[in-house]
């Protein structure tokens, strides 16, 4: 499988490699402009091949256009030319980028698809890789419409302040001012429907890089294959960053940001441990400087009405000589179930689940949900890949699968809104990497994510 990977960036990613550095100096100042509200919009359908008629709604796109901001939708990041526009569709076989300029909120997107002249295999992605479609295979003559939600945010708070974004981050998906959908595998894709909507469940998500967006290949988290697994009443806004504690996440005004939106009835998942364990200094701790920022998330999002949930660190991929796994994260875990249960807050105890799936793997097996990978397999990249902290698509949905079979477990309110066609989870019997054909996007870098 790693060499079917590597056929597949080699042929197609080496051309959007100047993408990844180009973006960050182009994006960077989209931090200081005003952000507007998506109540201001109304529903947009774009419609491919130009049968339709346009009006004010109805965009139809009867040639290929490029994406820039005067226009404010488009073919984005160098992909118009994989586009072949048909009479009422249009078709491509690689990596393709839609992007439209939209104010910061919540959104509604419809897409139709398939063709009538052959089979189809459609997967979506939305903004910074979050998983909404998963390889959807179509006879020829079927014709399909998905729909799902998508979180488009901004980092500014108020005319006074903004989340402190680090560097790296400038130049993500998520961090612009456009919604972008990301069409891979076979495709033949007829409209897009785009409706803001404000009557919806969000989830919150606070974390660090197990759980964050992972914008590039072949990092992933957790937190963007969720999105594939809840119904149409529910929206992820995933503000989890890479290398982030509870206070750091808290200073960098993440927190804050949530906090100004969140209403009565959303949920705040909180997940941190791995950066909180490096921290140093007198009060600082896990019975200490950890567990009180715990308390203060939790009380938060309380104050608010919403509903919040704590997740155990994600284990690290550390065996014992007999296959046993090593405990890396000290009294972490212990600490935030104490805070659970002092505060009487739903508890999913990742921790445990994460053992138990990594050792169901066995060591070796195990290298393949991380992102392990020889030299040279993608392009650019002259030394091996060996970390084992940091997921790649494969183990990030596992992960994801071992969150739901928690929220299940708990029979937490949440655990209601994933879709009916989810099967139950059995982290003793976990899924096998051979089988795993989920397409890579054409995004990627080989530095690691922030944090260990």
């Amino acid at each position: 499988m790693i060499q079917k990977n590597k056929m597949i960036f080699l042929m197609f990613l080496w051309c959007s490699f100047n993408f990844s550095v180009d973006a960050v100096a182009s994006e960077k100042r989209l931090s200081e402009t005003t952000i507007t509200t998506s109540k201001t919009i109304g529903k947009q359908v774009f419609y491919f091949g130009g049968k339709i008629k346009k009006s004010k709604k109805i965009i139809a796109l009867d040639n290929v256009l490029t994406y820039n901001t005067a226009l404010g939708y488009g073919f984005d990041y160098n992909t118009a030319t994989n586009v072949k526009l048909n009479s009422d569709s249009f078709s491509a076989t690689v990596p393709t980028y839609f992007s439209v300029k939209l104010p910061e909120g919540n959104y509604q997107v419809s897409v139709t698809f398939g063709s009538k002249i052959k089979n189809t295999n459609t997967t979506i992605k939305a903004e910074s890789r979050r998983l909404f479609v998963d390889q959807l295979q179509l006879r020829k003559g079927q014709i399909v419409t998905k729909t799902f939600n998508v979180n488009v945010r901004f980092p500014k708070i108020d005319e006074n302040t903004q989340i402190q974004l680090k560097d790296r981050d400038f130049g993500q998906l998520n961090w612009d001012e456009k919604l972008t959908l990301e069409f891979l595998g076979t495709v033949e894709i007829k409209s897009i429907s785009i409706i803001p909507i404000s009557n919806v469940t969000t989830v919150y998500l606070a974390g660090d890089s197990t759980v964050t967006d992972q914008d590039l290949e072949p990092w992933a988290s957790w937190g963007q294959f969720i999105t594939n697994y809840f119904d149409e009443n529910v929206v992820v806004a995933n503000y989890a960053v890479s290398g982030s504690a509870l206070r750091s996440f808290k200073s960098s005004l993440r927190l804050k940001k949530i906090l100004s939106l969140i209403k009565p009835g959303d949920y705040l998942i909180v997940e941190f441990a791995h950066n909180d364990e490096k921290e140093k200094g007198e009060g600082i701790g896990p019975w200490e400087s950890y567990s009180a920022s715990l308390r203060e998330y939790v009380q938060a999002a309380r104050d608010k009405g919403a509903i919040p949930i704590l997740i155990t660190p994600v284990q690290r991929r550390a065996f014992n000589p007999d296959g046993t796994l090593k405990p890396t994260h000290g009294d972490y875990p212990d600490a935030m179930r104490k805070v659970a249960q002092e505060m009487n807050v739903p508890l999913v105890d990742i921790t445990k689940l994460t053992t138990t799936l990594y050792e169901s793997w066995g060591d070796e097996p195990s290298r393949k949900a991380f992102v392990q990978y020889p030299a040279n397999t993608f392009p650019g990249q002259k030394e091996k890949l060996e970390d084992n902290t940091h997921f790649n698509s494969f183990g990030a949905n596992e992960i994801a699968l071992c969150v739901i079979k928690g929220l299940r477990d708990l029979n937490n309110p949440l655990a209601n809104f994933f879709k009916k066609e989810v099967p139950q989870y059995n982290p003793n019997q976990p899924n096998a990497f051979a089988k795993w054909t989920l397409p890579m996007s054409q995004r990627f870098e080989i530095v690691k994510p922030d944090g260990n």
